[in-house]
């Protein structure tokens, strides 16, 4: 069993670096850096957000921070009660046919776009099939049967699906199934539209400014719809501040009061728990339902032998990983389905249980003897860019393979390079990686394994290259068949195939904290509280 004193003997260094391309600007010191808060401090809610994300659209880039900021400028169909229930919010109503293939939106008829143009069916329609189902990483996967959405007038959307989709319920929040405005997209690519960087949306805060690498800022919407829940600040500040020191500094002088993710170490996180001035909370990321993993890039020839990704599975102590690493605020995942998602999760998958003298046997039979500096195989990662959390997490990985001779060379990178190294080039050997499995697994985990889900450009995509047949099929019939009973079985073999043939290695079922100042009070608390717009949010 490793201990914490023996895994930072060789991890302390990676405490200190910022990873490049995320270094703190000169004079990062919070109060000394530039701020726009020009209104009386109580009109204002700074926060916090790590890292910072290519653009702010999150029906395109759905990274942590950007999904964070995008749903306060952009409303979805729906939004959810705290039963995690559907209720209206651009859609005012719905009817769902009998069947369960027909739902009919009644749009609201007093939303404008954020440039004062009207919101309309075409917005819904355009977004739905031009965007949502080609480029969202998850869209094809929700929305594989929706075959049509009919517009017979400006405030009536009709989705048409070929079989049921109960999951589409849980993805119709601005979050995940996000409405962009037509007139603006249409006719240019939407991964490389301008306005990614600058959205126009239609929620209850509207964009106003990105000073890159130090500050987003969003202003009360004084169009907005809700007239009998306006948004309560006049601004909300977005901090990006790369350094944890510097970020806990501020969170204990009050300079911010609101840290949805990443915001500090996890040893401070366990101090600020008990701290009466701050409410942590990660019932608001349960929806999201977090699974770290060891990604392979199986176009590279060592992984295509399932012998070696089944050794270096073995190579990983992932229990001291979640308590040395991530202070047992994770555990150990047995598959690509959270365990606590007990409709869905399947015992008695393979496990890789840590044994490096069988990792070694794998890897001779595989061919890849020692050589005389006892590496037998040099291969590189890349850590996500969300935190220092990830880095030790690769290190610790690092130190584990150098064992049984893999050598494991860590290649740090900002979010717009580890995006485009990773989704849209393919230019890496293994990654250190999370992504959130959602309230069903055709939201959030198909996407890993289908082979439609390779999509180059798209983040959180299936990057692995992994296609097999019947992994296929096994995705293809859970997104088209609508019985729980019946739909049951394609999940199950979804979860075996994955553990069986290992295109990446299921590390941890993480838990997310978002931590704000007791003095604030309004926040959703849903299970994707995290993901809801900070319009009810006020002074205590």
């Amino acid at each position: 069993m490793i201990t914490r004193r023996q895994f930072f003997q060789f991890a302390v260094a990676a405490a200190a670096p910022v990873l490049p391309g995320m270094a703190a600007l000169p004079g990062v010191a919070f109060a000394a850096s530039p701020t726009p808060q020009t209104a009386a401090g109580h009109d204002v809610l700074q926060a916090v957000i790590v890292p910072e994300p290519a653009g702010w659209v999150a029906g395109l880039n759905i990274s942590n921070p950007a999904v964070i900021v995008s749903v306060n400028i952009f409303d979805g169909l729906v939004t959810y009660d705290d039963a995690f229930h559907p209720v209206p919010q651009l859609a005012q109503s719905w009817t769902e046919s009998a069947d369960h293939r027909t739902i009919t939106f009644n749009l609201r008829k007093d939303v404008k776009w954020h440039d004062g143009h009207p919101f309309t069916s075409a917005d819904v329609q355009y977004s739905l099939m031009e965007v949502t189902k080609r480029f969202h990483p998850r869209g094809n996967a929700t929305f594989a049967t929706l075959e049509a959405v009919d517009t017979p007038d400006d405030h009536t959307a009709v989705f048409r699906f070929t079989s049921p989709v109960p999951a589409v319920w849980s993805a119709l929040g601005g979050y995940e199934t996000q409405i962009l405005p037509k007139h603006l997209y249409a006719g240019s690519p939407p991964l490389t539209n301008p306005l990614n960087a600058h959205p126009v949306g239609n929620g209850p805060y509207v964009f106003k400014e990105w000073a890159r690498g130090n500050y987003v800022v969003l202003e009360r919407n004084p169009d907005y719809w809700d007239r009998q829940n306006p948004p309560h600040f006049e601004r909300i500040v977005f901090r990006i501040i790369p350094d944890e020191g510097t970020r806990l500094t501020a969170l204990e002088s009050g300079d911010l009061r609101y840290a949805p993710t990443d915001a500090v170490a996890l040893p401070d996180l366990v101090r600020l728990r008990t701290d009466a001035r701050f409410v942590v909370s990660s019932h608001v990321f349960d929806g999201i339902a977090p699974i770290s993993f060891f990604d392979f890039n199986l176009r590279r020839k060592p992984f295509q032998d399932l012998r070696v990704r089944q050794a270096i599975a073995h190579a990983i102590n992932r229990d001291a990983l979640a308590k040395v690493v991530w202070y047992g605020l994770a555990k150990p995942a047995q598959g690509p389905i959270p365990s606590y998602q007990t409709r869905f999760f399947k015992p008695d998958l393979p496990q890789y249980n840590y044994d490096p003298a069988h990792a070694e046997a794998l890897l001779d039979a595989a061919g890849f003897h020692r050589g005389a500096d006892g590496v037998r195989v040099r291969i590189n990662n890349l850590p996500l860019p969300f935190g220092n959390q990830y880095v030790l997490t690769a290190q610790f990985i690092q130190a584990q393979l150098r064992h049984i001779g893999v050598e494991l060379t860590l290649v740090p990178t900002d979010v717009p390079t580890f995006n485009r190294r990773v989704y849209a080039d393919y230019d890496f050997d293994t990654t250190v990686n999370w992504y959130a499995a959602f309230a069903d697994p055709q939201l959030g985990v198909t996407r890993r394994y289908w082979s439609k889900a390779i999509k180059p450009g798209s983040t959180s995509s299936n990057a692995t290259g992994y296609a097999t047949p019947e992994m296929d099929r096994a995705i293809e019939g859970l997104v088209t068949v609508s019985d729980p009973v019946a739909r049951k079985p394609f999940i199950d073999q979804l979860q075996q195939i994955a553990q069986e043939q290992v295109p990446s290695v299921n590390l941890l079922e993480l838990h997310f904290y978002a931590i704000h100042a007791a003095s604030l009070n309004g926040f959703s608390n849903t299970p994707m509280g995290a993901y809801s717009s900070l319009a009810s949010v006020r002074d205590a």
